[in-house]
């Protein structure tokens, strides 16, 4: 092959870098309580997804640390050899916290979401997905072979149209996040389980944003708008704000069994570092004795939200968790804004399509219980001066 065999995607990079669009690498190192080193400069992070600072708890330092007497990673994936005492306690430890007789382990959030629902959605099947869903769901959609129709959370009516044209399915699946990462507000779990019941369609939910942040129990959005027991299956990850890595599904045991034996992602992926189920069962502890922390972290996300609105911003009323968006429209001006704010001292992300749709460029802002109330009035202020620039 020629030396320029790849110069089509540097045509595609330069097109990128012309829009704003293009993505660069640089390492950042997360700190303790709510602040991170980038490129040797500490700032404070409003970046990070973990949500209740539990990442560097030292309650799952020492947890972790306990479980490295069993090697550092599985050696293999779960239905060979690599699913050891910490899988089985982590599966276990899930399972009471999510009020189910049984759960399994992913690797990753991703991963969980994409095993499965390919695993249970397939051809002859039709799939709805919410337009604005995490990418894990929607390629798991994609993936799944199901008919796939996309609706939106707003129109409710339209979905209910397009659901009933569906009859003729074999199955019908409603897919949903419960709390959207980038718009930062809730699903409405009622009314899609209404009409999940209605036209026998089966909803999933990934409650990767929410679990341990909302309901009275820390178990999500499910739980928080009352309606865990008509949701047909629940997803969640470990790498939020559990503060570990790895994903999971908690539920009957017919539908745990089936995905351990059908879901690809798990079956064919080496299984999930001892060490971090160690730690995502001490967090787990955490998150059921501190409620305290969730609490203070979505009154905290309501009084920044508000002092963000009085400044003239546009965050989303809908907007109800930790994570904040504020709209800045074009891709340039996303970027120049944060760049001022790191310039300030804090660490703020920029997103710019195809994460969001085009237009709606933003700062997505995370709050965590690891962040002071000084901290969060100081961003505040800040946010206000450089987006008004």
């Amino acid at each position: 092959m020629s030396p320029d065999r790849f110069a089509w995607l540097a045509t595609g990079l330069a097109e990128l870098d012309g829009e704003g669009l293009l993505r660069g690498r640089r390492s950042v190192a997360a700190l303790p309580d709510g602040w991170c080193e980038v490129d040797g400069r500490r700032l404070r992070n409003f970046a990070s997804n973990d949500y209740l600072g539990l990442a560097h708890d030292p309650r799952l330092i020492e947890a972790a640390r306990g479980a490295l007497s069993g090697g550092v990673g599985a050696g293999a994936s779960p239905l060979v050899a690599g699913r050891g005492e910490w899988h089985a306690r982590l599966e276990q430890r899930l399972a009471a916290f999510e009020g189910q007789p049984a759960a399994v382990l992913f690797p990753t959030g991703y991963a969980a979401n994409l095993g499965t629902i390919a695993a249970l959605a397939g051809r002859g099947d039709a799939a709805f997905c919410d337009r604005l869903n995490h990418a894990s769901l929607v390629d798991a959609c994609r993936l799944s072979g199901a008919r796939l129709r996309v609706y939106r959370r707003d129109r409710l009516e339209d979905f209910e149209r397009e659901l009933a044209k569906a009859a003729g399915a074999a199955r019908r699946f409603v897919v949903t996040d419960s709390l959207f990462s980038m718009d930062g507000d809730a699903a409405p779990l009622p009314e899609l389980c209404a009409l999940a019941e209605k036209h026998d369609a089966l909803l999933i939910v990934d409650e990767a944003h929410a679990t341990g942040v909302f309901g009275a129990r820390g178990r999500g959005i499910a739980e928080w708008q009352g309606v865990e027991e008509r949701v047909a299956v629940r997803v969640g990850t470990l790498s939020k704000a559990i503060g570990a890595v790895g994903g999971f599904v908690a539920g009957p045991r017919t539908l745990v069994d089936w995905l351990w034996n059908r879901a690809r992602t798990q079956i064919y992926s080496t299984a999930l570092p001892p060490a971090m189920c160690a730690a995502a069962c001490a967090a787990i502890d955490v998150i059921e004795q501190e409620p305290e922390r969730r609490e203070r972290l979505r009154a905290t996300a309501q009084r920044f939200r508000h002092e963000l609105r009085d400044a003239g911003l546009v965050v989303p009323a809908t907007c109800v968790g930790p994570i904040v968006p504020v709209i800045l429209d074009g891709p340039r001006r996303a970027m120049r804004v944060a760049a001022e704010l790191e310039d300030e001292g804090f660490l703020v992300a920029a997103i710019r399509p195809p994460t969001v749709p085009r237009g709606t460029s933003r700062l997505r802002i995370t709050l965590t219980a690891a962040h002071s109330d000084r901290d969060v009035e100081e961003l505040a202020a800040a946010v206000a001066r450089c987006a008004a620039g």
